[in-house]
């Protein structure tokens, strides 16, 4: 088949993550792929590098002062559909909400449902989920949120994940090992949040539970690595900012990591924190148990789906704080060994086979 996926951006979010991976997959399928995407920025590429199997279809989009996050949004639909160019493609396959709004007719990845309260944010999100014709989601709890909302039943397939890639970033390997080392002596030991300082990741609460870390191992560090985003949050990282400078806590903010050093990052950190308050997945929380990292995370439904016993799950800051001390502490292996065999389950291979069986029922 000829497939066209679609994404909103060439940087490192989790959705850009997935449709790399993917795109690469279903090409390996002996599909032939291509991946459309606003080239924001002034980017000429992607965050990685992108196998040649795959064609790489990029839409310049520039920056302009002082517009509007809703502004923005407009502009980046009419854009990317403005370029877009459906051709001979049998299959078009939207990842996002902006990309899903860009072309008139798609299956859509449903990754998380949001809650905003810009207009033009509203509009771009109820279209997303009720114009495609065809939808997919990385798991049964947001594909249950969708029926309950809409009505409508998408198929899951779950996330694959580069098992191998973070794996062998723990290994004994010389060179494995002088990468952690690089991190260990820059960072000392801390506990590895990724995504961001921004309401959907949980920030907040992680910097109140790192206040109850502090309290035992103050020389665990919080390092924020990531956060790359379309929207405006510096007035909520203004607030954990103050929040954690009231606590005592002393967070080391990387901003978006080099994707060949991520795996290193994840290897070496004492604990994997994830406080997401929303997730349709956890694709860096299946990272970091494949890189052989303790995860500690909120309780929510979805992640006790894909997780189950292989995680440690905290239902406020203080339950988070403390089951980070222990997971530093124990490192427990029976738990360690569930999440890399977990990570070894959920390949790109099987998602993209998953993929073409559920392209090929819709083509029927």
């Amino acid at each position: 088949m000829r497939i066209a996926q679609l994404t909103y951006s060439t940087r490192p979010r989790g959705g850009v993550v997935h449709t790399l991976a993917l795109a690469e997959a279903l090409a390996a399928e002996g599909h032939t792929v291509d991946v459309w995407s606003l080239a924001r920025g002034g980017d000429d590429a992607f965050f990685r590098p992108v196998d040649p199997s795959v064609g790489v279809r990029l839409v310049p989009f520039t920056d302009v002062e002082g517009e509007t996050v809703g502004q923005r949004i407009v502009r980046s639909i009419a854009l990317l559909g403005a370029a877009f160019d459906a051709g001979d493609y049998d299959v078009v396959h939207a990842q996002d909400c902006i990309s899903a709004n860009a072309v008139p007719r798609c299956v859509r990845t449903i990754h998380h449902l949001d809650t905003f309260t810009t207009p033009e944010l509203v509009r771009c999100h109820e279209r997303a989920i009720v114009r495609p014709y065809a939808h997919v989601c990385v798991s049964t709890a947001v594909a249950r949120e969708v029926e309950a909302g809409w009505g409508i039943r998408p198929v899951v397939i779950p996330n694959g994940v580069d098992a191998a890639r973070f794996g062998a970033a723990a290994s004994a390997d010389p060179d494995a090992r002088r990468d952690r080392r690089a991190w260990g002596e820059r960072l000392g030991r801390y506990v590895l949040a990724v995504g961001g300082i921004e309401p959907r990741k949980g920030t907040a609460e992680l910097v109140e539970a790192m206040a109850v870390v502090r309290r035992s191992r103050p020389d665990l560090t919080l390092v924020v690595a990531g956060g790359d985003t379309l929207f405006d949050y510096r007035g909520y990282r203004a607030d954990v900012m103050r929040r954690a400078a009231r606590r005592g806590v002393e967070p080391v903010v990387l901003g978006p990591v080099d994707h060949a050093q991520v795996p290193a990052l994840m290897a070496q950190a004492d604990v994997f924190a994830f406080p997401s308050v929303k997730e349709g997945f956890g694709l860096a929380a299946m990272e970091a148990m494949a890189a052989a990292t303790p995860v500690v995370m909120n309780d929510l439904p979805v992640l006790r789906e894909v997780f189950g016993a292989a995680a440690v799950f905290a239902a406020d800051p203080a339950q988070l704080g403390a089951a980070i001390v222990d997971a530093a502490a124990e490192r427990d292996p029976v738990r360690i060994k569930a999440g890399r065999e977990l990570a070894l389950r959920h390949s790109w291979r099987s998602a993209a086979q998953a993929h073409t069986e559920f392209y090929r029922s819709l083509a029927a």
